[in-house]
């Protein structure tokens, strides 16, 4: 189906989690981000000047609670529930309370095929007082391209095609078909705000926040590797967007990318394709996985590596010139 979804942006994601001490220590003292004093079970951290973007609910069970993606005003929003509601999707108007948590003027909820809790919003409040890191760090990359990208697990990625491509239009990026299909999309300049992994399995992969400098990932890396157990895939780049990061366990089991350098397309002319160089160029070396699936990974890498596959060399005259000599 080609239109313009009326979706801009991935705003906020909330976790379900009672363990707000942990998550307040990860937030701030790994990632970076300012915490916020909401009191009772919630947590709330801040990136850039939004009031929030991290929600932890303080609720039993550990995972994703819900995403909130943003519309650009109110005619978006009932524009995108009168559609939901056309295709038989039972859509919520939440109460003025929960806006007033979620701090925008107005959200719709409802679940994906997979019961992924979904909010989409609009309007978010802007707080008044700078952003302050928890850490010392340059910032996070955001604004019209959003908190970033997130990736669940799903039994079969098939059914759940027609929901996010065709009735809430994400418009895919790229895809893999092996050893799983792996479906990313975009809705604005940032090459993929949402995926979908057919690993057979159900719930929130990671999440990923992109900061605007190297150091301050090269910094987190070195303060995840002081904890045992934190890192969860090494250091590396991808081939798709191009990102250079690690992941870490977040104390909820999924994981959270830390990236720098993302890839931003053209989305009037982007065309989809599928992928076969495997994941990333080099590193990203999957510390939790069994010896047999790492040694899979690695051996694409090398493949890669032994073809030459890398990320485009930006203009650079000098090169350029170079080159034309030999």
């Amino acid at each position: 189906m080609d239109f313009t979804s009326e979706l801009t942006a991935l705003g906020y994601i909330g976790v379900r989690s009672s363990r707000l001490a942990d998550w307040g220590d990860y937030a701030t003292g790994l990632l970076g981000m300012q915490p916020v004093d909401r009191g009772g079970s919630v947590r709330a951290f801040r990136m850039d000047d939004r009031k929030q973007r991290l929600i932890v609910t303080g609720d039993e069970g550990e995972g994703l609670a819900f995403f909130g993606w943003e519309v650009a005003d109110a005619t978006a929003l009932d524009r995108l529930a009168a559609r939901l509601e056309a295709h038989g999707i039972a859509v919520q108007r939440a109460p003025r309370h929960l806006a007033d948590e979620r701090h925008v003027a107005d959200l719709i909820a409802f679940d994906d095929p997979a019961g992924n809790r979904l909010e989409v919003f609009h309007s978010p409040a802007i707080a008044s007082d700078p952003f302050k890191p928890g850490r010392p760090i340059s910032g996070f990359c955001t604004g019209p391209l959003g908190m970033g990208h997130a990736v669940i697990n799903v039994e079969d990625v098939e059914p759940l095609l027609p929901f996010y491509r065709d009735i809430l239009g994400f418009h895919v990026t790229d895809y893999g078909l092996k050893p799983y299909k792996l479906y990313f999309f975009h809705i604005n300049g940032r090459h993929h705000s949402f995926a979908m992994v057919g690993s057979g399995k159900a719930g929130l992969h990671h999440f990923m926040v992109e900061l605007y400098s190297l150091d301050d990932v090269g910094q987190g890396y070195d303060l995840a590797n002081l904890e045992e157990n934190r890192v969860a895939y090494t250091l590396g780049r991808h081939t798709n967007d191009h990102m250079t990061s690690f992941y870490s366990h977040t104390p909820s089991g999924f994981f959270v990318e830390y990236g720098w350098g993302g890839r931003v397309i053209d989305p009037a002319t982007w065309e989809p394709h599928e992928t076969h160089d495997g994941p990333s160029f080099w590193g990203h070396e999957r510390l939790y996985m069994e010896p047999e699936q790492r040694a899979r990974l690695r051996d694409m890498r090398l493949s890669a590596a032994a073809r030459g596959v890398r990320a485009p060399v930006p203009d650079c005259p000098w090169l350029d010139a170079v080159i034309s000599c030999e």
